[in-house]
């Protein structure tokens, strides 16, 4: 057995890394993370990488208690992504020279020190995007966000300007470079966030570390919920465990200004394997909002494909009534009693729906350009991955190192409108063995794979090695698109050779 004092002497470079990483600027203003990387770096330095465990770590670090449910508690995942995060900008600024880096790979907690091809010392040239500020002049934060909504104005105005010139073409798809990432011409809202979980009685922290409250606000119905496990299309089916019932009101104070609803929905009760049998045309419901009719002769069922899976409706232009209440009314058409899982009510856009941003992994990310993607939701089938191979050309590459792979969908809610998709790619080096025709995995057997929108092929025989190369992200923008009759946007990423896959995707109002 090796003695203490060789084992300190092993890790010593490792320890001291570790405290230039705390003593940067960077970990001295988050004392939560600073504590977190500190905890998962102590408990590998003495050999307890196994007790490393996302039950123990809400326990110790983040003073849980000792009744934690990592279904309903989503803390330690979210400040995971958080650290993964702050590591990456550390080792692309102040510790851009170190030749030792610490990272926490994805998916797991049990840190990774790793050797950097840089010697101590070492100069490392600025970032084209960093001249400026080298040449002694920075942007002030104000200057900053004048500009970016300049832009925002400007990129509004030249997408009004092209869709009405357009004459409604059919859906265009093109190729983009990785470096090109589309700009956000509407930006996502600051403001007030409201989630109700509807006939629940306990708080719930979903895998977007959003905070979901008991039911509230709520007149008549009744609470009822569900001991099926699984839902389709959601990484959170707590959310859809729970319902009100009956017929019922949801009378919610709001401050005056513009809002986006979403109501949730899952039908757990009717269904061909469901005790209570029944499908289609067993419960069909009307909901208004102040009055005014938001869905009429609405099935669930119907509308979500089948039974136990999410349905999300997304209605924009939401406003409070004159008395400062959102007045939702619930009433049961014919069958059975009306009902609703959940309720979200977030900040809104004028006139169209906020951006939505997904990635194919189990926690939210924040990308170098400092836009929030939520974690892989409204998915079905396939399976996601990790991968540890470095992504070249990108400033990102962290953003790639998972994907959805398989033969899936994703079932994106949306308004009435027209839409621009922009889906993210990367054919990593040790996928082989996701290509069903390599005969061993070390082939470099190629993926085909296409991608259809509600029912239509957007994208073609698509082969991520031979348009980008392996390790290179390969970025495909597709226009003009527009929800189906159900409120979506439906799109099936289908096998040809191998497997399909997916790291990201982006939806824009046009």
């Amino acid at each position: 057995m090796p003695s203490t004092t060789e084992q300190a002497i092993s890790w010593e470079a490792e320890r001291a890394e570790l405290e230039a990483v705390l003593h940067s600027h960077l970990f001295a203003r988050s004392p939560a993370l600073s504590q977190l990387l500190s905890y998962l770096c102590e408990k590998t330095f003495a050999g307890e990488t196994d007790q490393i465990k996302e039950y123990s770590i809400a326990i110790d670090v983040f003073e849980r208690r000792d009744t934690f449910d990592q279904d309903a508690d989503s803390i330690v995942r979210v400040q995971a992504n958080r650290l993964r995060k702050r590591l990456h900008d550390y080792y692309a600024t102040d510790g851009a020279n170190h030749s030792l880096r610490i990272s926490i790979p994805v998916g797991q907690y049990v840190p990774a020190f790793e050797k950097s091809e840089l010697e101590p010392g070492t100069p490392v040239p600025l970032p084209a995007s960093q001249t400026s500020a080298a040449s002694g002049w920075r942007p002030s934060r104000k200057q900053v966000l004048i500009l970016c909504g300049l832009l925002g104005c400007i990129a509004v105005g030249l997408t009004t300007f092209l869709v009405r010139s357009s004459n409604h073409q059919p859906v265009a798809q093109s190729y983009e470079a990785p470096q090109a990432a589309p700009q956000n011409p509407v930006g996502l809202p600051v403001g007030d966030e409201i989630r109700i979980l509807a006939g629940a009685a306990r708080k719930y922290v979903d895998h977007a570390g959003k905070l979901w409250s008991p039911d509230v606000f709520f007149s008549g119905g009744a609470s009822t919920s569900s001991p099926i496990q699984h839902i389709w299309r959601t990484q959170d089916p707590i959310i859809y465990r729970s319902s009100r019932q009956g017929d019922f009101t949801y009378n919610i104070p709001l401050k005056p200004g513009i809002y986006e609803l979403h109501l949730h929905f899952a039908e757990t009760f009717y269904g061909p394997e469901s005790p209570a049998g029944g499908g289609e045309g067993s419960r069909v419901i009307t909901i208004t909002a102040n009055g005014t009719p938001l869905l009429h002769d609405f099935d669930v069922l119907a509308d979500s494909g089948g039974d136990r899976t999410a349905e999300v409706k997304v209605f924009p232009d939401i406003s409070p009534a004159a008395d400062g209440q959102l007045h939702l009314a619930f009433s049961s058409t014919a069958g059975a009693s009306a009902m609703v899982s959940a309720i979200e009510i977030l900040p809104g856009v004028r006139g169209h729906v906020r951006p939505v941003r997904i990635v194919a992994r189990d926690v939210p990310y924040y990308s170098d350009d400092s836009r929030w993607w939520s974690p892989d939701t409204y998915f079905k089938g396939g399976q996601l991955s990790t991968s540890q191979q470095a992504t070249s050309g990108t400033d990102d590459p962290e953003f790639y190192e998972t994907e959805r792979w398989g033969h899936f969908s994703y079932a994106i809610p949306v308004a009435p409108g027209r839409y621009t998709a922009t889906l993210y790619f990367v054919e990593h080096q040790g996928t082989r063995a996701q290509n069903a025709n390599a005969a061993r995995a070390d082939e470099a057997a190629d993926r085909v794979f296409n991608i259809f929108c509600n029912g239509k092929e957007v994208v073609a025989n698509l082969n991520l090695r031979e348009e980008a190369g392996e390790n290179r992200p390969l970025v495909r923008r597709v226009r003009g698109l527009e929800a189906n009759a159900q409120g979506k946007l439906l799109l099936e990423f289908v096998p040809v050779t191998g497997y399909a896959t997916v790291t990201a995707i982006e939806v824009i109002p046009e």
